[in-house]
């Protein structure tokens, strides 16, 4: 155990005192959330270990805070009111929740905003909130410099997971996990609000709402059993309930959230997950159709989907329950799929993609109505449709022009995606080619389901990235077959010399040229750490693309952004190559599950409008007159 203290230079770190844990141990509070936590051992843990509601899951000195500053609400209502009519604002009498417009309205809203703030403050203090050591160059989860420790919140991830080591915070210090630091959230967004517009917020079953009706629709939708939306919102709605039921007593009428209509598939809530998947597929066809019939006919309804499709080894390419599902709801509502627009949307250090390669964006299905006269097709139809129109749609994705470049380009090449989102993005142009269709039928005359589709669109996403090897230099061909059977790994001298016949290069070339070790009848590939410190391009006489591309992962990993812009400066075009690379070499390490790897390759993309920013800033008098890598000045 350790106390954190403010010292002169910064934090100090201190051993309890006896008098310091014997306070904490005095606090008595005197309501505790009693919900019960739901039985789903995937994203509820702590059940496991006696921890079984929600009051379980803080400390008792944070359960007093909690509910003194909830019970400060309405106090703090009253006093909003008062101000508001001594400072001659009219008083209609009507609260917030009647659409009231005076002094009683505007209390309610200020509580509303307080009882929020109290809300994320429950967020950081808790007992399964942990200690995140901020990784330098990212954004702290808390909202401060990542350079320095923080708390980090409980809903780090989409679930409530057991911790065995957690912070507890001063929730009146101005840091992390205080109450001034939740309403500093809150506060700038207040400010931004739009004055002008009125929004409104109501609870309906999407397959039955008329709200949609003659409008521009844009909707983010339950991802399959992704979330659970209910059983995680009653973590906050206890303490909501508490801070603003006098304020909307409809709303808060129940003591726990609503869950049996909740279109998520939750085995443990259907009894199966066959029953879950019926259920879902059953309430999201009838959630589209009904999207479907009452948007407004000249304009696109976009839907956000940010569950990431799994990559496999199997026959059948790549299939997901979720993705395969919610596209097939789609389909039956008599939608079909325009295209995808990936954004940039998720933090880096949020905990699910701490050291994984998760989701840097959310998909949006760019969806219209499919129209009545739609074609139907065979199989082998739709496959050579794919294969004639994804290719280039994954250059687009990839920011790299067309082979043939299209009479109307929507995106600009500077514009592209990480390689992690690729396999999501490319969903979008590959259905839209299968749903153009009004069936498409395989060999036996049967609809081709939305999962064998999906599985040709990843094949061919496959064979285009495969052929792009057209556009790498015959060094780095080989080091991509090499890479794909053995990694970083040793393999014997003899196959790799074979190898090396069939791509137009030798073994010992490819040791001079500096990105292989070849001995004692073994050869293995250079990790980027391995590579020299002070290459340079200029002078570098066989420069390959694999080089290229693990000279500036060693450059970035070692000296950040500002040391790969240095080597971008000097590459010319020929880095925007190596860039393509690296969607080949992510997608090769997903498949053989070499994760290390693929991040660092999909990091360098992630990274490549900062690196190309600062090499744009570079003196250009470092390079100039020097010819590029093509041989022009």
């Amino acid at each position: 155990m350790a106390i954190v203290a403010e010292g002169e230079r910064g934090r100090v770190y201190l051993a309890p005192t006896p008098e310091m844990e014997a306070i904490a141990l005095t606090a008595q509070p005197i309501w505790r959330p009693e919900t019960t936590l739901p039985v789903n051992p995937r994203d509820f843990k702590t059940p496991n270990y006696g921890l079984n509601t929600f009051a379980d899951l803080f400390t008792p000195r944070q359960l007093v805070a909690l509910t003194t500053f909830s019970d400060l609400v309405q106090e703090a209502c009253e006093r909003v009111k008062r101000d508001a009519i001594a400072a001659v604002l009219s008083d209609d009498g009507k609260a917030l929740a009647e659409v009231g417009a005076g002094a009683t309205a505007y209390a309610d809203a200020v509580g509303v905003y307080l009882g929020l703030a109290i809300s994320r403050f429950a967020d950081r203090n808790n007992s399964i909130c942990t200690w995140d050591p901020g990784p330098v160059g990212t954004r702290a989860s808390t909202g401060g410099s990542a350079r320095t420790a923080s708390l980090r919140n409980l809903f780090s991830r989409q679930a409530i997971p057991m911790a065995w080591d957690y912070g507890e915070a001063n929730p009146f210090s101005d840091s992390g996990g205080g109450y001034n630091s939740a309403l500093d959230w809150i506060e700038p967004a207040i400010r931004f609000l739009c004055g002008t517009a009125r929004g409104t917020a109501t609870p309906d079953n999407a397959s039955r709402q008329s709200v949609s009706a003659g409008k521009v629709v844009s909707t983010d939708p339950p991802y399959y059993d992704n979330i659970g939306y209910a059983d995680l919102s009653d973590f906050f709605y206890g303490w909501l309930r508490r801070s603003l039921k006098a304020v909307f007593p409809e709303l808060f009428a129940t003591l726990a959230v609503p869950k049996a209509e909740e279109l998520v598939a939750t085995p443990y809530r259907h009894g199966s997950k066959q029953k879950a998947e019926a259920f879902f597929l059953d309430g999201m066809t009838k959630a589209m159709h009904r999207l479907a019939e009452q948007a407004h006919p000249a304009f696109p309804v976009t839907i956000y989907y940010a569950l990431k499709q799994a990559e496999t080894d199997d026959a059948d390419g790549t299939t997901n329950t979720g993705w395969d599902t919610f596209l097939a709801a789609v389909i039956e509502a008599g939608f079909a799929v325009s295209g995808t627009w990936p954004m940039r949307t998720e933090l880096s250090n949020r905990m699910i993609g701490s050291g994984t390669n998760a989701l840097a964006s959310s998909i949006v299905l760019v969806c219209r109505p499919r129209p009545a006269t739609a074609p139907t097709a065979t199989r082998r139809e739709f496959v050579t449709a794919l294969k004639a129109e994804l290719p280039a749609a994954i250059r687009l994705l990839q920011g790299l022009p067309p082979r043939q470049l299209p009479t109307t380009y929507p995106l600009s090449p500077k514009t592209y995606i990480a390689p992690v989102d690729l396999a999501q993005a490319a969903i979008g142009p590959g259905m839209a080619v299968y749903t153009r269709y009004a069936r498409v039928l395989d060999a036996e005359g049967k609809p081709l389901p939305v999962r064998a589709a999906l599985a040709l669109i990843n094949q061919t996403l496959d064979e285009a990235l495969a052929e792009q090897e057209g556009d790498f230099d015959a060094d780095s061909r080989w080091a991509l077959t090499w890479f794909e059977q053995t990694g970083f790994a040793e393999g014997d001298y003899g196959v790799a010399e074979q190898l090396s016949k069939s791509k137009n290069t030798s073994v010992g070339g490819l040791d001079e040229a500096g990105i292989l070790v070849s001995r004692a009848g073994k050869v293995r590939l250079l990790k980027p750490d391995e590579l020299p410190a002070d290459w340079d391009p200029l002078t570098d006489k066989r420069l390959s693309h694999w080089e290229i591309v693990h000279q500036l992962i060693r450059a970035l990993e070692s000296g950040g952004e500002s040391a790969a812009a240095g080597l971008v400066a000097k590459l010319g075009s020929k880095a925007e190559t190596a860039r393509e690379l690296c969607y080949r070499l992510y997608t090769l390490c997903e498949r053989k599950k070499r994760a290390v790897e693929a991040m660092a390759y999909n990091g360098l993309v992630q990274s490549w409008p900062e690196i190309t920013r600062l090499a744009a800033e570079k003196p250009r008098a470092l390079i100039s007159g020097t010819p590029d890598l093509f041989g022009q000045e």
